[in-house]
């Protein structure tokens, strides 16, 4: 009966395997997120204020690297620290699953201060005002990797007898039964998410203040991730029997960061759009860098009026 009524995921995880080498949807999803959707829409960003495209790169690689770090130690600390306090060497095998988006948002976090520090003075844009930016790729780079969760067959919600409820007989430890496609639910809250906070920036920039866009990110991302957690299945054995699990509690702080972050701004924050330094469109940081130099100019030899000199030249 209940397969009359559910979808039956059967897709492979796999892009294409070669041996002990499996190319994992997960993976590609994953990377697209950051390069090139999320470099696309930074770029385009960068384009209208007049910021280096160059320096783009640098954040990119910061960001991925800070991302998958912070998801990796996020899961390891948050879900099943007693274990890998034991066998830390299992820390680095990420192949095996258990990233955490919490962790990989303060990694996200750690990576824009760095870069921030490096180049914001240069170019006039403060913490606040590179995050409202970023958090309009985050929003479809986490689109993204739900979908690669949805093609992992994990992550899913508790049984269901909605009629799209989806069984996954791909899990191993899967009960057969069809369940929330939770992945679903968040990659369509994240895509709308994105998409309004796209159109603020786009049509409302000279009239937003700083941290308007990051603040309405916070408490819309982490407020929809603690909903639909109701409907999740407990990630860890420990979850079981807890009010809030360990996802809604560590949403819980992102949410009041929001609150107090677009208070801040709708009171006290100043204009969201950057100006770049006119040092800096010079080159160098330092006016009239790169201009042109005026050719010395060469007193000419005609005017000299000495008379040794006068007797030579005739």
């Amino acid at each position: 009966m209940f397969d009359l009524l559910a979808i039956t995921w059967t897709v492979s995880p796999d892009i294409l395997s070669v041996g002990s080498f499996h190319l994992r949807w997960y993976s590609v999803l994953f990377v697209a997120g950051f390069f090139p959707l999320g470099y696309y829409i930074m770029r385009s960003f960068y384009k209208r204020e007049g910021l280096p495209l160059e320096s783009l790169d640098v954040l990119l690689f910061a960001l991925m690297i800070c991302a998958i770090v912070g998801a990796r130690l996020g899961h390891c600390i948050a879900y099943d620290f007693k274990y890998y306090f034991t066998h830390p060497w299992k820390i680095l095998m990420t192949w095996e699953g258990g990233l955490a988006s919490h962790g990989g948002a303060v990694g996200v976090l750690i990576a824009m201060w760095w870069y921030v520090h490096k180049y914001g003075k240069k170019y006039g844009f403060g913490y606040i005002q590179l995050i409202d930016r970023l958090v309009i790729p985050i929003c479809f780079a986490g689109m993204m990797i739900r979908c690669g969760n949805l093609m992992n067959s994990e992550i899913y919600g508790i049984q269901t007898d909605l009629p799209w409820g989806f069984i996954f007989p791909l899990d191993p430890t899967g009960d057969g039964m069809p369940h929330h496609p939770t992945q679903i639910y968040e990659a369509l809250s994240y895509l709308i998410l994105g998409l309004v906070l796209l159109w603020l920036y786009r049509t409302r920039l000279d009239r937003l203040r700083t941290g308007t866009i990051f603040g309405i990110f916070l408490i819309v991302l982490f407020g929809m991730r603690f909903l639909i957690e109701f409907i999740k299945e407990d990630q860890s054995a420990f979850e079981a029997g807890m009010v809030l699990n360990m996802g809604q509690w560590l949403s819980v702080p992102f949410i009041i960061a929001g609150v107090l972050i677009l208070i801040w701004s709708l009171t006290k924050a100043g204009p969201a759009a950057i100006h770049v330094p006119q040092a800096a469109l010079n080159g160098g940081g330092r006016p009239g860098n790169n201009a042109p130099k005026k050719p010395k100019e060469k007193v000419p030899l005609s005017h000299v009026h000495s008379s040794g000199s006068s007797q030579k030249n005739q």
